[in-house]
């Protein structure tokens, strides 16, 4: 630990094949970043642990804690929190509520364990935002018991959206959505900051269309596909998580840049664009009436920020909620003010969720 009450955090953010790591020197209330880091088709978390270790060693960074994004807190946990043997164990009981993500996360926490055992870590859940979602929002039309066992509508990509909560500060008052896109693709609305509807649900394979996940679909469809070709939840699950989406109905990618590129020649990558930008509109124009209209749209996430042609096609067809497509296409992260007859800012927001997760983790080991 360095002096004058100053610390290292690390911020872990560990994906489904990708594992983002920051550190930061907290203290005074302040973070300021020391480095940043990015691994790509990570298979085994655990496994990708000494490569992070190598490269704080390489910078001369030792942390004194470490904070985990983790994605699903299941229905016990909607707050950051320090990690212990209880809070492990629960989240393992959580298991089945995010079998893709939870496992790799949870084998990360328990490297960091074995090998710096008095090293202090904090859990800071994607679903922590949307637990202050209305009832009417978290509530699934099911029997009330499957509700008391925590089937319910969560939300996800909460860090990303308290992050960005963070950085426009009295800019979100007001009735906001919020387009976190990216390969996960979600939006949340919010009122004044509060969050009042959100578009993925009980998974995070729920909502707009993303990369290599559905969205939402009709339920009849696996029901379908049990019957009709014997898939079981496996099978079901990496068809509806890894093999839909922008992947299948372009059949070559899911990366939006290169469908971008191809789309002039190649009419399934203009069909996934379509179907993505559509999904993303009819889902902005339906949190808008939950919110019972709008004052701002943040575009956010590595497709929201970097390609301002999926920005403008999701603007096109809201003009009656006061953007013009030049907003969408040209936002900037200054208010740009659009429509005639009412006023709609359009923004693009970069996200920081390791920051948000140093902050917390931080807070939680002071």
């Amino acid at each position: 630990m360095s002096g004058s009450g100053r610390r290292t955090v690390l911020a872990v953010n560990g994906g489904s094949s990708s594992l983002k790591f920051a550190a930061f020197a907290a203290g005074g209330g302040e973070l300021r970043e020391l480095a940043r880091g990015s691994l790509e088709r990570v298979g085994d978390l655990r496994a990708a642990m000494p490569r992070v270790r190598e490269e704080l060693t390489r910078r001369s960074i030792e942390p004194d804690a470490v904070g985990h994004r983790i994605v699903h807190g299941g229905p016990k946990h909607l707050a950051p929190t320090l990690l212990d043997d209880g809070v492990i164990a629960s989240l393992r009981e959580a298991i089945p509520f995010a079998p893709l993500h939870l496992p790799g996360e949870l084998a990360l926490i328990d490297a960091f364990r074995e090998q710096h055992p008095a090293l202090p870590q904090v859990a800071c859940f994607d679903t922590a935002f949307h637990g202050r979602l209305p009832e009417l929002a978290k509530r699934l039309p099911l029997p009330a018991s499957l509700g008391e066992e925590g089937v319910r509508r969560y939300g996800f990509h909460g860090l990303s959206y308290e992050a960005i909560v963070e950085t426009l500060g009295p800019l979100v008052a007001g009735r906001m959505v919020i387009a976190h896109l990216g390969n996960g693709a979600s939006m949340v609305a919010l009122s004044d900051g509060e969050p009042r509807e959100t578009t993925m649900g009980f998974t995070p394979a729920a909502g707009l269309v993303m990369g290599t996940r559905t969205g939402d679909l009709d339920p009849g469809v696996a029901v379908y596909l049990a019957r009709t070709k014997g898939m079981d939840a496996a099978a079901l699950e990496e068809l509806f998580n890894r093999r839909s989406g922008l992947l299948a109905v372009s059949g070559t990618t899911a990366d939006m840049q290169t469908l971008l590129a191809a789309r002039a020649s190649d009419p399934h990558a203009e069909n996934a664009v379509a179907l993505f930008c559509y999904s993303a509109r009819k889902w902005a124009g339906a949190l808008a009436a939950a919110l019972g209209g709008l004052d701002s749209l943040v575009f956010t996430g590595g497709i929201g920020q970097h390609a301002a042609p999926v920005r403008e096609e999701i603007c096109r067809g809201l003009e009656h909620l006061g953007i013009d497509l030049d907003s969408g296409r040209n936002a900037r992260s200054e208010p740009v003010v659009s429509g005639v007859g009412s006023r709609c800012v359009v923004r693009v927001v970069p996200t920081n969720e390791e920051r948000v997760v140093a902050r917390h983790t931080a807070r939680l080991t002071r």
